[in-house]
């Protein structure tokens, strides 16, 4: 999936030279935590979030002298004072798992989208990223999530996937990841059903492991692969 179906298109944006007190009213009114900056062009320049403006603000340990004092200095600072210029960026072409190993690597919650000519076209964040994980995962809907061991070699997936289906049980979604043990993989279906108990019965007697999925750690990879 593309981050052009799954971005925010209507972007809240603000002006470098707009007053910070200005980016603290528009994040509190629309319920957001990132500010794109971008010049009259739509050109992206920077990105504020709602930890800069706590940064800039006065201590709530200040007297109140310095605090007057930080006030008046407060107000006089602009959104170029304190915007971050290295932004990270995503294409509308990149994908969402491009998105979601970047936000992995780096610590921000919010991706701006940009075009070839950095003209800022929406922005990603982790709740975006979530819901279009959802929707494609087809978790929306009631069901039981079952995580099965299988030998990783061609076939293995029609055997399961059929054992499943002769149930008369529809999929949500299947994934499948790698295992810790090598030529193993471990295969995730989500089922529209809470009945599955003699589905799990089937399974087991065609030779396939079952775990619970809550016991499933993705830490226990090789961290050198």
């Amino acid at each position: 999936m593309f981050i052009d179906a799954s971005m925010t298109r209507d972007v809240v944006s603000i002006d470098p030279d707009a007053s910070i007190l200005e980016a603290k009213e528009l994040l509190k009114k629309h319920r957001i935590h990132h500010l794109p900056v971008v010049d009259k062009d739509n050109t992206l320049l920077g990105i504020v979030t709602d930890r800069d403006i706590l940064r800039a603000l006065p201590s709530a340990f200040l007297n109140d002298e310095e605090v007057q004092r930080d006030t008046e200095r407060f107000a006089r600072h602009k959104i170029k004072d304190i915007m971050s210029r290295n932004v990270y960026t995503v294409s509308p072409t990149n994908t969402l798992e491009d998105a979601l190993l970047l936000m992995e690597k780096v610590p921000v919650g919010a991706f701006p989208v940009v075009d070839q000519h950095g003209k800022l076209q929406g922005i990603i964040s982790i709740r975006d990223l979530m819901r279009a994980f959802i929707n494609v995962l087809g978790i929306h809907e009631p069901g039981t999530l079952l995580c099965i061991l299988a030998e990783d070699k061609l076939g293995t997936m029609k055997r399961i996937v059929d054992a499943i289906s002769e149930e008369r049980i529809a999929f949500g979604s299947i994934l499948v990841a790698r295992h810790w043990e090598e030529g193993t993989r471990a295969v995730f279906p989500y089922l529209l059903s809470h009945n599955v108990a003699h589905v799990k019965r089937k399974l087991e007697k065609l030779g396939f492991k079952l775990l619970n999925p809550m016991e499933w750690y993705l830490d226990r990879l090789p961290k050198n692969d």
